[in-house]
């Protein structure tokens, strides 16, 4: 689901909704208002740019250097205050995540590709992609790295201040932004338990689980890197803008990769069937066909230890309220057989299960598939 920067409620997310509009219909109907910067300006002049926003900010997450967070954003204005806010309260997201996992970050990188830029009153707009590559080693066992890739949409306003370029608004798809509130009342029990367990082989998984493997990683879109091309499979219809992409990518895999044939219920024709394209729905079919089983079902602190059972090939499903809203499919494990999960909107590849899913109303199903 594409989520507005912000931390205040529901108000604040039309307000921005309605703001994100207005650039868009402006772009549109009043062209001689909004000049586009060349293609070889955007490559020699505001690449770099955006790659040492990038790069600064990762640093301040990463470091927790709230001080340096602060110097990027233009606060005095409500679009750059609201957008400084969410990354404050992301960057203590993760480092409380981190804490429950027993992990410590050791690099953040972003490979960032500006797609067009716009120039806007006294700033500029931009639209770029980003794939961010987080790595992280586990407290007692340091000499394993780990790494995940987060691909993220963004369109950002910046302008100079003082000399310095600052941000003044953004929107992105963020992974996060639906689940930062992190209890961490059981942390130590699960980092104990989850620093306890010893690395998982696949060496000899069956080739249909490979196969589903290796086209979750080839199509994982932003998250993915330069072999891939950071892109989906052409031959399916991209709905993350009608309401979101998951399990689309997930029927994908299990078909393309995974061989299970398509049938009056499950399929793609030029569109999906509901089972083919509705999380909730295709949670269902697979679980009522016989095509897979439930491992378990419930809250993090109930099904974290049976998460271990997770295979590569399989799916989590993520439930708020009562449905399923969301679908990864497990492609591997880290150093302490945690499983790592592949998706669509957001785009994820390799990204440990529960990460950016820490509500207290969200339950998860750990599925498996019968390959």
């Amino acid at each position: 689901m594409k989520l507005l920067i912000q931390t205040r409620k529901s108000m604040r997310n039309m307000m921005l909704l309605c703001i994100c509009a207005g650039i868009i219909i402006s772009s549109l109907y009043m062209r001689d208002s909004v000049i586009t910067v060349s293609t070889a300006r955007v490559d020699e002049e505001f690449a770099p740019i955006v790659k040492a926003i990038f790069d600064t900010r990762n640093r301040a997450i990463m470091e927790q250097d709230t001080s340096l967070l602060d110097t990027m954003y233009d606060k005095g204005r409500r679009n750059g205050l609201w957008a400084y806010e969410h990354e404050l309260k992301k960057m203590k997201y993760l480092h409380r995540w981190s804490e429950k996992q027993g992990i410590r970050f050791t690099k953040i990188n972003a490979n960032t590709m500006v797609k067009w830029v716009k120039k806007k009153d006294e700033g500029y707009t931009i639209n770029l992609v980003t794939s961010t590559e987080y790595q992280y080693s586990y407290e007692n066992d340091v000499e394993k790295n780990n790494l995940f890739r987060i691909g993220t949409y963004h369109s950002m306003d910046i302008r100079k201040l003082d000399e310095t370029w600052v941000i003044t608004r953004e929107w992105y798809t963020d992974p996060f932004a639906d689940s930062l509130q992190l209890d961490m009342e059981k942390s130590a029990e699960f980092k104990e338990y989850i620093q306890a367990q010893p690395s998982r082989d696949f060496a000899d998984m069956g080739e249909r689980r490979n196969n589903a493997v290796a086209y979750a990683d080839a199509y994982c879109g932003a998250a993915g890197d330069e072999e891939s091309g950071y892109s989906y499979n052409k031959k399916y219809k991209n709905y993350n803008p009608l309401g979101g992409d998951c399990a689309n990518f997930a029927s994908q895999i299990l078909h393309e990769g995974g061989k299970f044939r398509k049938n009056g219920t499950w399929n793609y024709d030029g569109d999906g069937s509901k089972a083919w394209v509705n999380a909730q729905a295709f949670k269902n079919y697979m679980l009522y066909s016989g095509r897979a089983s439930k491992i378990a079902y419930g809250s993090y602190e109930k099904v974290y230890k049976q998460a271990y059972q997770l295979l590569p090939g399989d799916f989590v499903a993520y439930e708020k309220n009562g449905k399923v809203t969301h679908i990864s499919v497990v492609t591997g494990v880290d150093a302490k057989g945690y499983a790592l999960v592949n998706c669509h909107n957001t785009d994820r590849y390799r990204v440990p299960w529960d990460l950016g899913w820490s509500n207290k109303g969200i339950k998860f199903w750990l599925v498996r598939v019968h390959f």
